[in-house]
C-alpha cells in the first residue's frame, strides 16, 4: 500500500466507525482462507462485515472514534467485525468460534461501553433485532384483538337476553 491508499483505507474505516454501534475485535491466528472466506459469508448473511485490517491502520482509524478504547486490543493477527445490529455480530462470532478453535475473540466495543470476550458472549445470547421487532409487532397487536373482541362480547350478551326475554315471552302465549 503507498501512502495514498493508507490515508483512504484510515478514512474509510474511520467513516465506518462513526456509523457503525458495535466493533468486535478477534484473533484470527492460523484460520485458513477456506475458514476466513466461510466467517465472512455468515457474517455477510448476518448483515455484518469482517475485515483482516493492519493494527496500525485501525489504530489510527479509531483514534478520535468512540470505539478508542478497543486499540490495546489490536496486537498480533487481529480481525474486525460490525454491523447495526450488535447481536447479529456477536451471535456469528461466538457460533463460529464453537467450531473453530483458532478464531479467538478478543473483545469489542458497544458504543463507548468496553465488552470482554464474556461481554461478547452474552450480548450473543440476547434476541436479534428482528426477533424483538416481532416481539414488539406482536405485543401492539394483542390489545388491538383483545379490545376488538371485549367489544364483541356486550353485543353478544345483549342479544342472549333478548333472546331469553323472546323464549320467556313466547312460552307465556303459549301457556
Amino acid at each position: 500500500m503507498d501512502r495514498q491508499q493508507k490515508r483512504d483505507f484510515i478514512a474509510s474505516l474511520s467513516d465506518i466507525f462513526a456509523e457503525t454501534s458495535f466493533v468486535l475485535v478477534a484473533q484470527n491466528k492460523g484460520l485458513t482462507v477456506a475458514d476466513v472466506s466461510e466467517l465472512r459469508r455468515r457474517m455477510r448473511a448476518a448483515g455484518a462485515t469482517y475485515k483482516v485490517a493492519k493494527n496500525r491502520l485501525a489504530i489510527r482509524a479509531l483514534d478520535g472514534t468512540r470505539f478508542d478504547s478497543i486499540s490495546p486490543l489490536l496486537k498480533g493477527p487481529t480481525a474486525l467485525a460490525w454491523s447495526r445490529d450488535p447481536v447479529a455480530v456477536a451471535k456469528t462470532a461466538v457460533d463460529f468460534a464453537k467450531t473453530n478453535d483458532k478464531f479467538v475473540i478478543l473483545g469489542g466495543a458497544l458504543g463507548v461501553q468496553n465488552l470482554n470476550p464474556d461481554g461478547i458472549k452474552a450480548l450473543a445470547e440476547l434476541p436479534s433485532l428482528d426477533t424483538l421487532r416481532a416481539g414488539l409487532l406482536g405485543m401492539i397487536q394483542t390489545p388491538a384483538t383483545r379490545i376488538a373482541g371485549i367489544l364483541q362480547v356486550p353485543g353478544s350478551q345483549l342479544a342472549r337476553v333478548l333472546s331469553a326475554f323472546a323464549k320467556k315471552d313466547d312460552e307465556a302465549a303459549a301457556a
